[in-house]
């Protein structure tokens, strides 16, 4: 893996003569704030060597250098999962090349089922820890080039830029929450014995993405943001059918005030 990402970080650097400071990954339905990026750079996924290409509707599939509130960002217009049959170390490559392209900070959102009885549909949940029921992405021999071996998740999602990040929505008026993130493989939605499952163990959301992305960030001491839009309720009584469609369609009627917050986080003299 390390000689793929050297070649795969070789050839951004060679092509972009751009140095971010902010990697943000856009999920679900969340690709709206490239339209603040003043954009510098594009490059398809099928460009860059050594990436995999999305294959879900409604992730572009593009790797985007720019400008937005002033900082210098890198950012995954659609991203990589599990469920479409990439290996761990696929879906999470692009984070190690971020973190290789000089990123200080990871920011990472998704569309998720909502748990707790305090959600509702459009809802953003800072996610402040999660629980893990995918593979983990460091199985396997270690290289200890990327990171070490055991890497510690006490402070998985950083408590500072979390702080600051509750600041910033309070300032601007937008209603929040905070929460455990549940990550499984999908792509199935999950039942109602599932989510009751998932909210017993301490869940109060619960995706397909993000926690994987977050842990090998983490190996390699990169510090993260996420913030999950609740796009469906999994809470007894208001459990319904759902496609991926209204999952889109939700994560886009919250994007306003998800584009607000990252706006001014990122005018925050935080890093």
């Amino acid at each position: 893996m390390f000689e793929k990402l050297q070649q795969t970080v070789d050839y951004l650097k060679q092509n972009t003569s751009f140095s971010p400071e902010i990697g943000i990954i856009l999920g679900t339905g969340l690709g709206g704030l490239v339209e603040d990026i003043e954009i510098i750079h594009t490059f398809g996924y099928e460009e860059i060597p050594n990436f995999p290409v999305s294959t879900v509707h409604g992730h572009q599939g593009r790797m985007i250098f720019g400008r937005l509130s002033g900082r210098n960002i890198v950012a995954m217009q659609g991203r990589f999962h599990f469920y479409e049959g990439y290996s761990m170390q696929e879906v999470t490559f692009p984070v190690r090349v971020m973190k290789w392209l000089g990123v200080r900070l990871l920011i990472v959102s998704n569309a998720s089922g909502g748990l707790s009885p305090d959600f509702a549909i459009g809802d953003l949940m800072f996610i402040r820890d999660h629980i893990n029921l995918m593979p983990n992405p460091l199985l396997g021999p270690n290289d200890d080039r990327l990171g070490p071996r055991f890497p510690d998740m006490s402070e998985s999602y950083d408590h500072k830029v979390l702080q600051l990040a509750q600041k910033v929505a309070r300032r601007a008026g937008i209603r929040v929450h905070e929460g455990v993130y549940v990550a499984v493989t999908g792509p199935t939605y999950e039942t109602p014995a599932e989510y009751h499952f998932i909210r017993v163990i301490g869940g109060d959301a619960v995706g397909m993405s993000t926690v994987p992305e977050v842990i090998v960030a983490r190996q390699m001491g990169l510090p993260v943001f996420a913030v999950s839009v609740i796009s469906d309720l999994g809470v007894k009584g208001k459990i319904v059918e759902i496609s991926h469609e209204e999952v889109i369609e939700a994560a886009k009627g919250a994007q306003p005030k998800l584009k607000t917050i990252i706006h001014e986080l990122l005018r925050e003299n935080f890093i």
